[in-house]
């Protein structure tokens, strides 16, 4: 391409195109091979959540919009292939399905339920060596966070856009075209066919919906043809993000950064920016979830001993989890800060059992959940994406007030889950479906990513 006129997303195109493993910073290495695992953990573990089995066997079934033609691609732990493309979407959906994957909080994306189903759908379909699929991932990851970041988090988010839909499909069309090895400019083409299909609406809170995870799926399966569109021959406008007329930033946000799409590629790696969860609900609970559990272990009362909660966070947290009151079912769990609160309290844990009808039927939550008042902070709001914090006061009817402020949430940046609770968190959620022992070997598999030959046939379920 020119240099002429070289607008952020030609420059990211050549990026993708264009850098190799060997250049990358081993932490960085390590960091994709995480992610892998994360967002594979997550995903495994969904296979048998709510309505989850029932989408992948009717997709099986009618063979989904595209046909399965010469299936190569995997459904992870289900024991079926079909195309890249049913591959990327269900496999998008289940990473996205027990609210367990990771979060890049810059730029208030689930990367890893997007980029890495993306990726390995076409590396299994084009027989991709494991040190390509860590090419692929980082590729991904570099994409949806920088595309992310460009929208101006807050505003995006304050119109009713979630983010991990449309910059999801921008991710999932780098990690594509890296693996179909497309040159900068048919990448380019590929991001700019990702970008007319970037979608995802935060309405589902209204009723309690459950097709958040539809979001994460189509944005895999969406990015993922865009790049073998481009393959073909078809192009994409390179002004996707910033065209007059049309452009996706000027369309969705008043407060978009164009400059954010190639600020600091090469020098600084988004994807060792990413948080990763133990809490099984929206990102935005897990400091008051901290919070709760961290004065529970100091002072514990039954909740008639208890007179009132008060929380204070962000803008954004409270519109995403303040909303409902309280849970008719468990999809509103995930985003009921009253709720999870109340719930982690009383069990000494955010598990989850935590999040199930079980405990949104439970008179003791319940009650406890009416005495707590969440509410917006400038304190909070003004550091927002850059701390997810809260405050958190528990007033007790004997006048004792204990209070804990969290600006950095277990599996945050700032207080990471280690490498051994993050694969302590992957056997946990895939033995069920993998057996003890085909959990552990593609869990050593993982970790060793770059050193494989092959990227197939690692998550089979057990016999």
């Amino acid at each position: 391409m020119s240099n002429a006129a070289k607008n952020p997303l030609e420059t990211l195109a050549e990026y993708i195109s264009s850098f190799e493993v060997k250049d990358l910073p081993s932490e960085v290495r390590h960091g994709a091979c995480a992610c892998c695992i994360d967002a594979m953990g997550a995903a495994i573990g969904g296979l048998d959540y709510e309505e989850v089995p029932e989408v992948i066997k009717l997709f099986l079934n009618h063979s989904g919009r595209y046909g399965d033609g010469d299936p190569k691609s995997s459904i992870w732990g289900f024991g079926r292939e079909t195309s890249v493309f049913n591959a990327s979407l269900l496999n998008g959906i289940l990473a996205h399905s027990l609210e367990l994957d990771d979060v890049h909080t810059g730029s208030k994306t689930h990367i890893g339920a997007v980029v890495v189903p993306a990726a390995w759908a076409v590396g299994e379909a084009v027989g991709a060596s494991g040190s390509e699929m860590l090419e692929a991932v980082v590729a991904g990851y570099e994409t949806m966070a920088r595309i992310g970041k460009g929208f101006g988090v807050s505003d995006h988010r304050l119109k009713g856009w979630h983010v991990s839909g449309t910059a999801g499909t921008f991710g999932a069309a780098a990690a594509a075209s890296r693996l179909l090895k497309l040159d900068a400019l048919r990448t380019l083409y590929a991001l700019g066919m990702a970008g007319t299909q970037s979608f995802g609406l935060w309405a589902f809170l209204g009723d309690g919906a459950t097709s958040k995870k539809l979001h994460t799926g189509r944005a895999a399966e969406n990015g993922a043809a865009a790049a073998y569109l481009a393959k073909a021959g078809m192009t994409g406008p390179k002004h996707i993000l910033d065209a007059e007329d049309g452009g996706l930033y000027r369309a969705t946000s008043d407060s978009w950064d164009l400059s954010a799409v190639s600020r600091d590629l090469g020098s600084v790696y988004e994807i060792l920016n990413v948080d990763r969860k133990p809490y099984p609900c929206c990102r935005s609970m897990h400091p008051a979830l901290d919070a709760i559990l961290q004065i529970r272990a100091e002072k514990f009362a039954p909740p008639e001993e208890i007179q009132s909660i008060s929380i204070r966070s962000y803008e954004v947290g409270v519109k995403q989890c303040g909303a409902i009151k309280y849970p008719s079912n468990v999809s509103e769990s995930k985003f009921s800060m009253r709720f999870g609160v109340a719930a982690a309290y009383l069990d000494g844990a955010a598990t989850p059992r935590s999040f199930s009808m079980d405990k949104i039927n439970d008179e003791n939550i319940r009650d406890l959940a009416s005495k707590i008042d969440y509410e917006a902070s400038e304190e909070f709001t003004s550091n927002y994406p850059k701390s997810w914090g809260c405050g958190l006061s528990v007033t007790y009817r004997d006048g004792t007030v204990i209070s804990r402020k969290v600006l950095d949430a277990s599996g945050s940046i700032a207080n990471p889950m280690t490498d051994a609770q993050i694969g302590k968190k992957f056997t946990e959620l895939t033995s069920p479906f993998l057996g003890d022992d085909g959990s552990a070997r593609a869990l050593e598999s993982l970790k060793d990513l770059e050193g494989l030959k092959s990227v197939r046939g690692l998550l089979s379920p057990r016999p």
